[in-house]
């Protein structure tokens, strides 16, 4: 599903919280949805389901601690859980990468690709 379809189907109540306006939160929401969909249809086996649940615990953290900072309010508080959330992205990237046996080349590089979005989005 591409960003904008995705879009589609965000409840509007969501989009109405002072947090969607940060669009890395955008992203990192949309990113959830796709890695869940990537991990509906691996074989079972308990290491894949291990990888599968730290891939999904890494990329759920990424907008749940954005979503913890912006809770906060500004300042220090805020920033302390957006480079939780930004720590949060590059493990994910890292099991995307571990994982890199279980997607196509196609699939791993848009990930990758958005991941990188979101940690560039999350260091400015």
């Amino acid at each position: 599903m591409k960003f904008e379809e995705w879009l589609e189907t965000v409840p509007e109540r969501v989009k109405r919280d002072p947090v969607w306006s940060f669009f890395a939160y955008r992203r990192a929401l949309y990113l959830f949805d796709l890695a869940w969909e990537d991990v509906q249809n691996w074989p079972n086996g308990p290491g894949i389901r291990a990888l599968a649940d730290q891939l999904l615990r890494s990329v759920g953290s990424i907008s749940a601690n954005i979503e913890e900072g912006w809770g906060r309010g500004f300042g220090a508080d805020r920033n302390r859980f957006l480079r939780i959330a930004l720590g949060s992205a590059r493990e994910a990237k890292g099991w995307y990468v571990r994982a890199r046996h279980l997607f196509s080349t196609q699939i791993l590089e848009e990930r990758l690709a958005l991941l990188d979005s979101i940690i560039a989005l999350l260091i400015t």
